[in-house]
């Protein structure tokens, strides 16, 4: 008698607390690399106008970065790769340069 989850059926195995640390890891490149991003960019620019406060271009680097992890967890079909996350970098650094007007000075 086959077992009664067999492939290509298999049943969810995770609990709701795996499926939060999961997301949970999926999303951290992006935060620490959305609150390092405005940090880092007022102690080397200071020079710079502030286009919005620290909240706001962190709040905006954090959506930037992880639409970027979902393309590339779309694209490719499994999260960390390495393209994936120098796409990240770039898109946070690209958000970053345009909320400090870097081109303005």
């Amino acid at each position: 008698m086959p077992p009664p989850f067999s492939w290509p059926w298999t049943p969810l195995l995770m609990d709701p607390l795996a499926i939060l640390n999961h997301l949970f890891n999926f999303i951290a490149p992006a935060l620490w690399l959305a609150l390092l991003l405005p940090i880092l960019a007022r102690l080397f620019m200071k020079k710079r106008t502030l286009a919005r406060s620290l909240y706001a271009q962190a709040a905006i680097n954090f959506a930037a970065s992880v639409s970027v992890l979902v393309l590339g967890l779309m694209v490719f079909g499994d999260d960390g790769k390495m393209l994936t996350y120098l796409a990240m970098a770039l898109a946070g650094a690209t958000s970053q340069w345009l909320m400090r007007r870097a081109w303005l000075n």
